[in-house]
């Protein structure tokens, strides 16, 4: 015997009111019969939010919870060798605004990452182009142009002190050698040599990354379109332009982002190479927040210009994604 049909209010004959077809509301305060409620959703995935917890719990503690101590303590006279810590309401931040070495600083960076990046950019993407030609040996050229990344960075940062070098380096010696300087340079002492020489060791310390992300890039380029370009009658350098470059527009925007985030961030090599001198033409917006820090120990106003820097961040990280966008439209 057939069961009789029983229709509920969700797939209620439609009604024609007003002229229109619709279906029935549901009463006001009913939830829909698929919908569950939140405790319910929760209990049903329990097990994935087991093995979520240890990475939630690490980042409550060590991130989430140091952003919020950082900023509380952003309106304090925070010093880790006094007892006295007052609040100051917003005077760190006016003090930030006027301070003109931190504002020195900032330019420093501007300085640095505008230098840093396009060339370590440009260089990856000429090696990049040559490592990817049917080569022999290319396997070792490839390794040995991102051996430097692999590095660690404050023993490429002493290795580049020593190069430079005013008295034993080997960059005087070959240029006296070659009879191009009559007096030896002092890279690191010259208000006008000290970041060009920090911005050359930073290249040749990052062009390997941007050489395999080209590479990587200039790989998954279809070849088809080279060979219709070549049946166009395309040379060398029209395809380059033409099909390459626009091809790997994703990753160029990829490698400036990234590029740029991590130059703001710049620190070891000052640090190990020039300790922000010659008379503060080195010293970047990490290195002047480390000098607050752990030098005049005041940590309120050090998290202050780490805020500071934490804007710049996500001001070029809106940028980023403004850019994707447009990409992706385009």
């Amino acid at each position: 015997m057939a069961q009789p049909l029983v229709r509920t209010e969700t797939d209620a004959a439609p009604v024609r009111t007003g002229g229109r077809w619709s279906r029935p509301r549901s009463r006001p305060g009913t939830p829909p019969a698929n919908r569950r409620s939140l405790p319910a959703r929760v209990w049903k995935e329990r097990s994935a939010y087991v093995f979520l917890m240890p990475g939630m719990l690490i980042f409550s503690v060590f991130t989430l919870a140091a952003l919020v101590f950082a900023f509380y303590l952003t309106f304090h006279r925070w010093s880790i060798i006094e007892p006295d810590k007052p609040f100051v309401g917003l005077t760190n931040y006016r003090d930030m605004i006027h301070d003109e070495r931190f504002i020195e600083s900032v330019l420093n960076t501007i300085y640095f990452s505008g230098a840093s990046v396009p060339l370590s950019m440009a260089t990856g993407l000429v090696l990049a182009l040559l490592v990817n030609l049917p080569l022999r040996l290319r396997g070792l050229f490839r390794t040995a142009f991102y051996l430097p990344v692999v590095t660690p960075f404050v023993v490429s940062a002493i290795l580049w002190k020593w190069l430079y070098n005013g008295d034993y380096g080997l960059f005087n010696y070959y240029l006296l050698q070659a009879h191009i300087i009559d007096d030896p340079l002092l890279w690191l002492s010259d208000k006008n040599l000290a970041m060009p020489a920090v911005v050359l060791m930073s290249v040749w310390a990052g062009t390997g990354f941007s050489m395999v992300v080209y590479l990587a890039g200039l790989q998954a380029i279809p070849q088809e379109l080279y060979e219709a370009a070549r049946i166009d009658g395309a040379g060398v350098l029209q395809r380059l332009r033409y099909v390459t470059i626009p091809m790997l527009r994703p990753t160029t925007l990829f490698l400036l982002v990234m590029g740029i985030i991590s130059s703001l961030q710049v620190f070891t090599q000052i640090f190990v190479m020039t300790n922000g001198g010659p008379v503060n033409k080195t010293t970047t917006m990490v290195y002047y927040m480390y000098l607050w820090a752990f030098k005049y120990f005041d940590m309120g106003y050090a998290s202050t210009l780490a805020f500071a820097l934490f804007l710049m961040l996500i001001v070029f990280t809106a940028l980023q994604l403004r850019l994707s966008r447009q990409g992706s439209v385009a």
